[in-house]
């Protein structure tokens, strides 16, 4: 039986489980954005990053934040559709470049928060693409120390303050570039502050492997 499109429930010609015409409709991120946090800037740094440079070296994501991407992300995060990280880590396979990197860290997640939701979305798409990439997985070397209020629920302004001295991270990344998954980037202050600790702990790279990223 030729199995049918997760979004339009057309025949399924694409591997992945997407139609053709879905396939080629999907938002993905432009190749010309801002090399190191991915916002469009006609594939030069933009001016944000000259003046006030993150600590992590580069952004690469599959998506821009639209439908259907958003939907499919809000059903891995809120309604455990777990099988949607096999798909998105099968996209990234296709679109990411690993052949420098040294280990793969998915965005820590407060152990109460864990126990609140039951997973941690970036680990489950974390523990498929390095199964894919063949690259370790960092997962016992980097915690999230302190609970904080979740970053959507927080104005732009308020997100760096909320995620202050939120993670640590141990020796075992020291010389190393490391690959931070993530299923949404929007202000980038999580992905920041981690990357911050990362090189405060060493890390020689950080590169920030998203699935899509909001303008």
């Amino acid at each position: 039986m030729q199995p049918t499109c997760i979004l339009c429930e057309a025949k399924a010609h694409h591997t992945l489980g997407i139609c053709a015409d879905c396939w080629q409709n999907l938002p993905w991120q432009a190749l010309s954005g801002c090399p190191q946090c991915g916002l469009p800037a006609a594939g030069n740094t933009c001016g944000s990053c000259l003046t006030d440079p993150p600590f992590f070296d580069a952004t690469h994501a599959l998506f821009e934040y639209a439908y259907p991407i958003d939907a499919l992300l809000q059903a891995l995060k809120y309604q455990h559709a777990l099988h949607l990280a096999r798909l998105f880590a099968a996209i990234s396979l296709k679109h990411v470049s690993a052949s420098d990197v040294d280990c793969v860290l998915p965005m820590p997640m407060h152990p109460a928060r864990i126990q609140q939701r039951g997973f941690n979305q970036s680990l489950e798409l974390a523990k498929r693409i390095t199964k894919l990439l063949h690259k370790p997985l960092a997962t016992h070397h980097c915690q999230r120390i302190r609970n904080t209020p979740p970053q959507a629920s927080l104005p732009l302004k308020s997100r760096v303050s909320n995620i202050k001295a939120a993670f640590t991270c141990d020796d075992y990344f020291v010389g190393k570039h490391v690959a931070i998954v993530d299923d949404v980037m929007t202000s980038g202050a999580s992905l920041n502050e981690l990357a911050k600790t990362l090189k405060a702990a060493g890390a020689a790279k950080v590169t920030c492997w998203v699935m899509a990223r909001t303008y």
